[in-house]
């Protein structure tokens, strides 16, 4: 298993990323090669500074470096030796087999979409976002900032992505399914949310709950949540600005300190035709390690194929 990580991607980069990756190396040990991808003359300065050997890693250079200012759809062209432009040439050549960075979001996306390519049928891919339960465990919420205006056929194929990522990352067996909405009855909502319980009540490839509120969001009634992603990332930043009021307060609560992005590292894009993982641009060490091995994670369980497959069976079982 190789993993491709953008060692120049964030605010933190390159220390923290070469920080993470050392991390992810004595964590994974052996199963996993990670490619680190950037400036070859930071990476060795960063290694020795560490006092790590070179030879665990293989280092690629990249003279360029994307910014969070540079133009999604531009970037890739105007800098095609960058670690993202390589990182997305290697995987589309399977030269690695997971390609991880964070920096560049919208880069992340159209280099996603131009290289490796969206799975047939997938309309958009998407981003998620995992919520701690309150009583254990985790859920999901997708999609969270890609996808602001959205198709109610897109709604439902978040469900079913959604749904795969339950099952094969989080261990969760056929996961409930809830579509975010302003009430749980079946006429509330706008015309969006409308179709989309429709669609989703007829796919027969995930378990459909209904409707459900935002007073939902940390409580057992779904495993995974779906909306468009302008509503999604309303929830993600206000989720992420309580645990900021808790952690200026000095409050040290085990439930509270879940919520900490850096456990989880970053979310992979989910739709296209290979493992493409982003993190927080203010990722240091530890979410950069845990970036790693979330890769290292979906691509083991293959879900991209997955995503394949039950796209496939969804669209024969709708004809």
């Amino acid at each position: 298993m190789r993993i491709g990580v953008d060692i120049m991607g964030g605010d933190y980069a390159p220390q923290e990323t070469i920080a993470g990756s050392i991390e992810a190396l004595n964590e994974l040990g052996n199963s996993a090669r990670i490619v680190l991808i950037g400036d070859s003359h930071l990476i060795y300065s960063e290694l020795k500074r560490h006092n790590c050997p070179v030879e665990p890693f293989e280092i690629i250079h990249a003279p360029q470096t994307v910014t969070f200012n540079d133009s999604p759809t531009k970037a890739l062209v105007q800098k095609p030796e960058s670690g993202i432009a390589i990182g997305f040439r290697m995987l589309a050549e399977k030269k690695i087999d997971a390609f991880a960075s964070a920096g560049n979001t919208g880069v992340m996306m159209v280099g996603a979409k131009f290289s490796v390519k969206t799975i047939p049928g997938i309309i958009r891919p998407t981003i998620s976002s995992l919520i701690p339960k309150e009583k254990g465990g985790f859920g999901i919420i997708l999609d969270v900032g890609i996808n602001a205006d959205c198709k109610p056929e897109m709604l439902q194929q978040f469900a079913l992505v959604g749904s795969l990522y339950a099952e094969h990352i989080l261990q969760i067996k056929n996961p409930k399914v809830g579509l975010m909405n302003i009430g749980e009855e079946e006429e509330k909502g706008d015309l969006l949310t409308h179709a989309a319980f429709a669609l989703l009540r007829q796919t027969a490839e995930i378990n459909f709950i209904g409707n459900v509120e935002g007073r939902d969001l940390f409580n057992d009634k779904a495993d995974v949540i779906v909306c468009d992603g302008f509503t999604g990332n309303v929830i993600l930043k206000q989720a992420e600005s309580f645990y900021t009021l808790v952690k200026k307060r000095n409050i040290n609560d085990p439930y509270f300190n879940r919520f900490d992005f850096e456990n989880y590292g970053g979310t992979p894009l989910l739709g296209v035709n290979a493992t493409v993982v982003v993190a927080h641009g203010i990722s240091k060490s530890r979410a950069i390690k845990n970036m790693i091995k979330l890769s290292y994670e979906v691509a083991v369980a293959g879900l991209h194929q997955k995503i394949a497959t039950a796209l496939t069976t969804t669209v024969t079982n709708q004809v």
